[in-house]
């Protein structure tokens, strides 16, 4: 699988950071990666992480402004996309159709040669603005996957909480995962 993981501006890079680590370690995927400037300071921010910590983990790096890269093109032969954490302004612009980076751009690719789409908001509360081009993008097809953890499965920690989600994520790009534990019946 080629997978094209952005992080964008929003709160919640721990998400993206971790999602990468994984996937670093899956020999079946091939992680090519976008962050963007506002993700690039939120890395440093929330994680006193050093963006060439998280480059290193990627097969490619693309620089968010480069919009000649393969990303931006259909004929670019991309698997999925998952944006994670996706700031609520780079969703309100992939629902308008404004493609003014790299991560906007590559995201209206994968929209209109029907691959998969994954998007991670951690804002909240919503505007019903917000709301409504969530629904927009999931009527073409995308994911909409709120970072919203559940908690039966007694998490201990943040740690758990991230992997919660990014065990969702994978979940949603079909890679098998075992990043939380799933919902069991209960036998009496």
């Amino acid at each position: 699988m080629r997978l094209l993981l952005c992080i964008s501006g929003a709160s919640g890079v721990r998400y993206g950071t971790k999602l990468l680590k994984v996937l670093s370690s899956n020999e079946s995927v091939n992680v090519d990666l976008v962050i963007s400037e506002a993700g690039k300071d939120l890395l440093q921010r929330e994680s006193n992480t050093e963006i060439d910590e998280i480059k290193d983990k990627a097969d490619r790096f693309y620089d968010p402004d480069d919009l000649d890269s393969p990303p931006s093109s259909g004929s670019s032969l991309f698997d999925a996309m998952a944006i994670v954490p996706c700031s609520m302004s780079s969703l309100s612009k992939i629902a308008s159709g404004v493609s003014d980076n790299l991560i906007t751009r590559a995201a209206a690719v994968f929209l209109k040669e029907n691959r998969k789409l994954v998007l991670v908001p951690r804002e909240t509360p919503m505007t019903t603005i917000w709301l409504d081009k969530m629904k927009e993008l999931s009527s073409e097809g995308a994911v909409i996957l709120p970072a919203m953890p559940g908690f039966y499965h007694d998490p201990k920690s943040i740690d758990d909480l991230v992997d919660f989600i990014v065990g969702k994520i994978l979940d949603s790009l079909d890679i098998e995962n075992e990043m939380f534990q799933r919902w069991e019946e209960k036998v009496t």
